[in-house]
């Protein structure tokens, strides 16, 4: 190989990474985070990529959204999701090292980048701003939105926001949305057992339905439920309890924090023969 082509080769490879560094670099200024302290989101980057894959497939359908303030929120959907997907949230900083870990080496032994192990607020990042892409690049992006959502907002803005903009079932975003579709009911009157199951939707929505269509996500449906048991969460006999006399579900006081006993955050999205996981 000449000189010359080496050269090009090598300006080539550089221009490649300045475009890369420039691309992923903007997101520590662009977009404004900031403005979410105040202000409700417009369409998300997911919700725009559901109706671009609609169009491609040439399906007419269009997104349902709600927005549903946290205190009009069940304190039990609160609770269930997350010890489903982030059971660490009020302590990290943005990032779970642990379960980031544990999904490196899952996806070493698999020889897949899949790259799980997200919390919320890597999620919420994700679903406002970016793609569903799984590649290092935009795993780079996320976690700059990542460190700026969480020295800009609220641990309780940001879970907010997530269960608003987070994806319930194909193209049905939000709690409130959910809530009415699949239950019939505000998110405020969601019981615990109802939940566990829209929690236990959320690594996949659009194939772990919470209707019980899935074997899989009401097994995980169940786990989640169990943990809010022990943790107190739920009283099983005041449920019933309510149940017996018909009355509607109460919010349950809201316990001590105890140390977790276990969670089901981290865990893989799975079919029933497993399959990757959406929308950490």
């Amino acid at each position: 190989m000449t000189q010359k082509w080496k050269k090009i080769i090598l300006w080539s490879f550089l221009a490649v990474a300045v475009f890369f560094a420039v691309d992923a670099g903007r997101y520590f200024f662009y977009p404004d985070v900031a403005g979410l302290q105040k202000n409700r989101p417009g369409k998300t980057a997911f919700m725009e990529y559901r109706e671009e894959i609609w169009k491609e497939k040439g399906i007419n359908k269009k997104i349902s959204v709600s927005w549903v303030p946290l205190s009009g929120v069940s304190p039990y959907v609160m609770k269930a999701v997350i010890i489903a997907e982030d059971d660490k949230f009020w302590s990290h900083e943005g990032f779970d090292f642990d379960a980031m870990q544990k999904a490196l080496e899952k996806d070493i032994q698999k020889k897949k980048f899949k790259a799980g192990g997200s919390t919320i607020s890597q999620q919420l990042a994700k679903n406002l701003y970016l793609t569903p892409a799984k590649n290092p690049v935009r795993k780079i992006k996320e976690a700059i939105l990542t460190w700026r959502i969480e020295r800009q907002l609220s641990k309780r803005r940001i879970l907010e926001l997530y269960l608003n903009v987070a994806e319930w079932g194909d193209g049905l975003f939000g709690v409130g949305t959910a809530a009415r579709r699949y239950y019939g009911k505000s998110a405020a009157g969601l019981g615990p057992r109802e939940a566990a199951q829209l929690a236990a939707a959320l690594p996949n929505p659009r194939r772990f339905r919470p209707d019980g269509s899935s074997r899989y996500a009401a097994n995980r449906a169940e786990r989640i439920y169990q943990i809010m048991v022990r943790r107190g969460i739920v009283i099983e006999e005041y449920d019933e309890v309510l149940k017996d006399e018909g009355g509607e579900e109460e919010k349950a006081p809201e316990p001590a924090s105890p140390e977790p006993e276990t969670s089901v955050a981290g865990e893989p999205a799975q079919t029933e023969q497993p399959a990757p996981a959406v929308l950490p």
